[in-house]
């Protein structure tokens, strides 16, 4: 599928699917959209909001807390979720901010939904986090 032929839509999809388990890189699919000319503003929104949900669904699955479908499904054991109680209990729903990172953002996520953090402050800083992340790619862009 060409993610960039669909313009807009494929982005959200593209970015979507890369903020859960699903192993894909939302950032060469900005890429392409910027060389194709789509504006800059628009493929930040849009990646930052599919971004976003993508991460909020892990949360929600992780929320849900069916460890029989997260390990078999997501491929994502008890013990590396685990990992980071110490993490969440020490520092909350701010390591959401977190979750755009590679390998570990879509665990952070699970995790935080799996320990009971704040909806509210997790959309918020996952957001944020999100945001940043592609706005240092599209300003990079930009730069170039």
């Amino acid at each position: 599928m060409d993610y960039v032929e669909l313009g807009y839509f494929g982005l959200f999809i593209a970015t979507f699917l890369a903020a859960t388990i699903v192993p894909f890189s939302s950032e060469i699919v900005l890429a392409g959209m910027l060389a194709a000319g789509f504006d800059g503003f628009g493929v930040l929104a849009v990646a930052t909001v599919g971004n976003t949900i993508g991460g909020m669904s892990s949360f929600y699955l992780g929320y849900l807390g069916k460890w029989r479908w997260i390990e078999s499904k997501l491929r994502v054991p008890k013990e590396k979720v685990f990992r980071f109680k110490s993490w969440i209990d020490k520092y909350g729903s701010l390591t959401a901010f977190f979750c755009w990172l590679p390998f570990i953002g879509d665990v952070i996520a699970i995790a935080l939904g799996v320990f009971r953090a704040k909806v509210a402050l997790v959309l918020a800083l996952m957001f944020l986090g999100k945001l940043m992340r592609y706005l240092l790619i599209v300003w990079g862009w930009l730069l170039v």
